[in-house]
């Protein structure tokens, strides 16, 4: 439930951004997902128990949907990409240190309640400070509150550098305002250069999922102990380790994604996903064959650290950070609260299926036909990806009008000078 929780706030959290801004966007999912944390501590049955999860899982969508784009619009665009990839090392982190939770809590009995319980901390002390933090100036500017956001850019940006900002903002905010009465779910469809930008950011998001990273997360104690590790706590204390490198693997990402670039990044990334997901495929099938000897086991163990080690950096943080830049700011809220939902859904629908298939037509199998999604994902990013690694909100727009409509801006200088910087 908390999955489908996920994707209906995430499906409402694009409209909720637009409408009462990123700042009482966060502030919501934050008051939404303690009191889920409360529920669930408190159920006294399985049905409020999943009621409480189902809380949870609309907080995290909205947060999801929020929190990307909320740190883009307050970033300088030639470190966008390392800040939004922060928020992914939150998530990673905040992964590894629920394992640490689990694992301290199996020589508890009967603490579950206290488990799900402290889950609402974060998201009270997230409530709390996101009080000192102003609104997206770029939402402000859209909301015709001038003042305000110029005193949040006047932090941001140094004053050579501010006038500038506060000019081009201006302007864009005019011409977006003229263009909101036009704004949908069904005109992201109409329009030519939005629907090409949402099918790349769709598309990203849902090959993320695909590709197997939270089958990975999910089920790593599972895949630890068909990999021939009986114990429960050894098969737990590996999926910690795997959480580790999660982590370990968002920070080599956030530094690399304004180095090496969005598109890059993601193609070398897949790379060694698809062979590290051919290894644990081929680890599961020679154990499947009938051989007794233990090292398939540490194989596949190996297969699932690697799958890890080249994930992380890449196709972790480059959907959201993708998708936190290509939309227009009238479309930012919407395609972005769309774009979540597909991976969210996405998510759940791997979730569900994983251990059926495995068990339907072996792990191996399960394994390798993950792999051939990440080719199919390889070719998609490899023909449909810009680089947008330093350039502004508007120059990326310029982008998709090129390709929309083939003339009329100087997107191929802009895509070169973002494979140069």
């Amino acid at each position: 439930m908390a999955i489908v929780g996920a994707i209906i706030g995430a499906a409402a959290g694009g409209w909720i951004n637009d409408a009462y801004g990123r700042k009482k966007a966060t502030l919501l999912a934050d008051v939404v997902f303690a009191l889920g944390a409360i529920v669930m501590a408190a159920a006294p049955d399985p049905y409020v128990l999943i009621l409480g999860r189902l809380l949870v899982g609309l907080g995290v969508g909205v947060a999801s949907v929020t929190a990307p784009v909320y740190i883009a619009e307050a970033s300088p665009s030639e470190i966008r990409g390392g800040l939004v990839s922060t928020n992914v090392l939150m998530i990673t982190g905040g992964q590894f240190l629920s394992y640490l939770v689990n694992l301290g809590f199996t020589e508890v009995p009967g603490t579950w309640r206290w488990m799900l319980g402290v889950s609402g901390v974060p998201a009270v002390i997230q409530f709390f400070l996101m009080l000192c933090l102003p609104e997206s100036p770029r939402w402000l500017f859209m909301k015709d509150d001038k003042e305000k956001a110029i005193t949040v850019l006047s932090k941001i940006y140094e004053v050579s550098r501010l006038e500038d900002e506060i000019e081009y903002l201006s302007c864009q905010a005019e011409e977006e305002r003229h263009t909101k009465k036009d704004v949908s779910y069904w005109q992201v469809f109409r329009s030519k250069e939005i629907r090409l930008a949402f099918l790349v950011g769709a598309g990203l998001q849902a090959f993320q999922q695909f590709t197997g990273i939270n089958t990975v997360m999910y089920y790593s104690p599972t895949i630890v102990q068909m990999a021939g590790f009986q114990s429960n706590q050894l098969a737990l204390l590996l999926s910690l380790i795997v959480a580790a490198m999660n982590a370990a693997g968002t920070v080599l990402g956030i530094y690399l994604i304004d180095k090496f670039g969005r598109r890059k990044l993601a193609l070398s990334s897949l790379c060694g996903v698809i062979v590290s997901l051919v290894i644990l495929s081929a680890a599961f099938f020679s154990q499947s064959s009938g051989s007794s000897s233990g090292i398939y086991g540490w194989i596949a163990v190996l297969g699932l650290a690697l799958y890890i080690a080249f994930f992380a950096p890449g196709m972790g943080p480059v959907p959201w950070t993708v998708n936190s830049e290509i939309y227009p700011e009238a479309y930012r809220g919407i395609c972005g609260g769309m774009s979540a939902t597909v991976n969210w859904v996405s998510n759940l629908i791997v979730a569900q299926s994983f251990l059926s298939i495995a068990e339907a037509v072996g792990t191996g199998a399960t394994f390798l036909i993950l792999a051939v999604v990440a080719v199919i994902a390889f070719i998609f990013v490899l023909v449909l990806l810009p680089e947008t690694k330093g350039l502004t909100f508007e120059e990326v727009e310029r982008i998709w009008k090129k390709r929309a409509w083939g003339s009329g801006s100087n997107s191929e200088a802009l895509l070169e000078r973002a494979d140069e910087s």
